[in-house]
This record gives C-alpha cells, sequence and structure tokens, in this order.
C-alpha cells in the first residue's frame, strides 16, 4: 500500500494534473474559491518554481463600485463573471502571454461559479476552448437571481472595467 502525499490527503494538490501543467511550459491562471472570495493568480513556472505575477481577489470589485449590501455575495456567479472580465482584460492590457486555467481541486461542474469565471474570460478576449452549454445562463451571470436585482449594478462595474 502506498501512502499518499500531504498535500494530496489535504484535497490541496493534484500532483498528476500539476505536473502535466508544468510539462507544457504556458502560464497557469489559477483559479479558487475560499470562504469568502475567489482568488485569481497568474503564474509562471521555472523549474517547479511558481512566480507570482500579479493577483486579484473577488475583493477588488468592492473598489469598482460593487454594492456594500452585496458584500456577502462576493463568491457569487456575477462576481465570478466580474473577476475573470478584470483578470482577461488586464492579461490584454499587460500583453502577457495566453494562460492555461487551474481550477485545481474543484470540481468542474457545468453552470457553478468557475464557469461563470470562465465567461468572463473569453468574454474579455481570451482564447479558451470550453462548451457553450457549460456556462450559466445569461441571467445569472447578471445577477437577477440573486436576492435583490443586481443586474444595473452589474452593468454598471462591467463598464468601469474596460
Amino acid at each position: 500500500m502506498k501512502t499518499q502525499k500531504k498535500r494530496r490527503k489535504q484535497n490541496k494538490t493534484d500532483y498528476k494534473k500539476r505536473l502535466n501543467l508544468l510539462k507544457s511550459e504556458i502560464p497557469r491562471l489559477v483559479f479558487r474559491k475560499t470562504n469568502k472570495y475567489f482568488i485569481v493568480q497568474y503564474v509562471l513556472s521555472e523549474e517547479a518554481k511558481d512566480k507570482v505575477q500579479f493577483g486579484i481577489s473577488s475583493k477588488k470589485l468592492l473598489s469598482l463600485g460593487w454594492p456594500e449590501e452585496f458584500k456577502g455575495s462576493l463568491k457569487s456567479i456575477p462576481a465570478a463573471y466580474l473577476v475573470g472580465y478584470f483578470v482577461g482584460k488586464k492579461i490584454l492590457k499587460d500583453k502577457l502571454k495566453q494562460p492555461i486555467v487551474d481550477l485545481g481541486m474543484i470540481r468542474s461542474l457545468h453552470k457553478t461559479k468557475q464557469f461563470g469565471f470562465l465567461k468572463g474570460l473569453i468574454d474579455a478576449g481570451i482564447k479558451i476552448d470550453c462548451k457553450k452549454e457549460a456556462f450559466p445562463e445569461e441571467d445569472r451571470i447578471i445577477g437577477k437571481s440573486l436576492k435583490k436585482d443586481f443586474s444595473s449594478k452589474f452593468k454598471e462595474i462591467k463598464e468601469k472595467i474596460k
């Protein structure tokens, strides 16, 4: 019987997936969820050493006009979309190399937050292959599914990102 590595036991690292990502020598866009926020980092790997070029948290949306009353939903599908859109625009503005998205140990279920994030990246201009059926519906992305309608604020924040 082979014992698992510590980070694998803790459900933090899939070593096989990580090794394949490192072999590709393409920058990674690491998407992680915490209890309150999303964290996205543009990471370059050189000899298995990760160097973070830039990182953005969904907390950044508060400075772009995210309402205080929706502060608890900085981990929602609209927040994931806007973070993806913001990161995509930053990659294009800084003329960085097109990345591979690294979702880590997050389960990839269709129409969820991580696919909202991918939709934001694609709408910003990053080329990622993904099925259209995997993305959440437009009403969920713009925030009509939240307790209060968020769609007008969503459009304002998206305009500020451009």
